[in-house]
């Protein structure tokens, strides 16, 4: 009941006023559903209390805010040093692929050259090489027990390496060309002129003594094996003259050549098995010289 001078108002019961509200509540609803009616009403009222919306969510927009920056800033660093880590990874895989890659061509290069020169052939890998400054030997990984023996020659992709003179029973010791005690029977590719070419003991540098200033012999001849002894394989390249001096004083040429093959680089050489000599059609070449088999000389 509400009272005021001069007059007294009763106000309805609880129950009544829950009645009607609730039945406005839902003719307005009905109302909107059926007729949408209400909606510029309702648009024009979310427009007034939108800021008062945002204004009551901004501490906590605010704090994710925050806790975003920090926790990205973290995970950045993350993915950074693990970018750093995998990329360091993908590196070190390039450099040992193009290791390999290098590698494989060298062995493909040596197989190649044993297919011209013997009817078998065996890679091996150096694990020594001797530090004596009189002697020029090589040990290698291969020994008695696969076949090697004293006196076998081992060759690689370029040249002519030198032949074995210990055959163990871990490993084997080669003797290169380059040894002063070493001797090779050649001949001039250009020609055929026979001659001997001996080790000197530096690394790059042999001897090729006996010849008379008559001889027909120039700077930049290759010299391949003469295959004379049944030693060393028969036309496989050994050197190439470096340099011819002519002493009138003396009664023969001062002649030096260096090494075709690649004693102080490659890491595996070839020994080899020797049998005829054979060019890429696969028949038996002993003696002429011509054809494929004399360009591949000539590289």
């Amino acid at each position: 009941m509400i009272s005021s001078p001069g007059s007294t108002f009763r106000t309805p019961p609880l129950a009544f006023r829950l009645l009607l509200f609730t039945a406005l509540s839902v003719g307005i609803m009905y109302a909107d559903h059926h007729g949408h009616g209400l909606r510029q009403i309702r648009s024009a009222l979310d427009v007034v209390t939108s800021p008062v919306r945002d204004l009551a969510t901004l501490p906590a927009r605010a704090g994710h805010w925050v806790a975003d920056l920090f926790t990205s800033d973290g995970t950045l660093r993350k993915q950074n040093e693990q970018l750093r880590i995998d990329d360091l990874k993908l590196r070190a895989r390039l450099q040992k692929w193009a290791g390999l890659q290098s590698e494989n061509d060298r062995l493909r290069h040596l197989l190649g050259s044993a297919t011209r020169v013997a009817d078998r052939a065996m890679v091996a890998e150096l694990v020594e090489v001797s530090s004596e400054p009189s002697t020029r030997t090589i040990v290698v990984d291969k020994s008695k027990s696969d076949g090697v023996y004293v006196g076998q020659p081992a060759i690689d992709s370029w040249g002519v390496v030198g032949q074995v003179t210990e055959a163990n029973a871990l490993d084997s010791r080669i003797t290169l060309i380059t040894d002063p005690g070493s001797a090779i029977p050649v001949q001039i590719l250009r020609n055929g002129l026979r001659t001997i070419v001996f080790g000197t003991g530096a690394n790059d540098k042999l001897d090729v003594p006996y010849l008379t200033p008559t001889a027909d012999i120039r700077k930049g001849d290759l010299l391949i094996s003469s295959g004379l002894g049944g030693r060393f394989p028969p036309l496989y390249p050994v050197a190439r003259v470096s340099s011819i001096v002519k002493d009138p004083n003396e009664g023969f040429l001062r002649i030096t050549a260096t090494p075709a093959a690649r004693l102080s680089y490659d890491r595996e050489v070839l020994l080899v098995w020797p049998g005829r000599l054979k060019n890429d059609s696969g028949t038996d070449k002993t003696r002429k010289v011509n054809g494929p088999l004399k360009g591949a000389i000539s590289k």
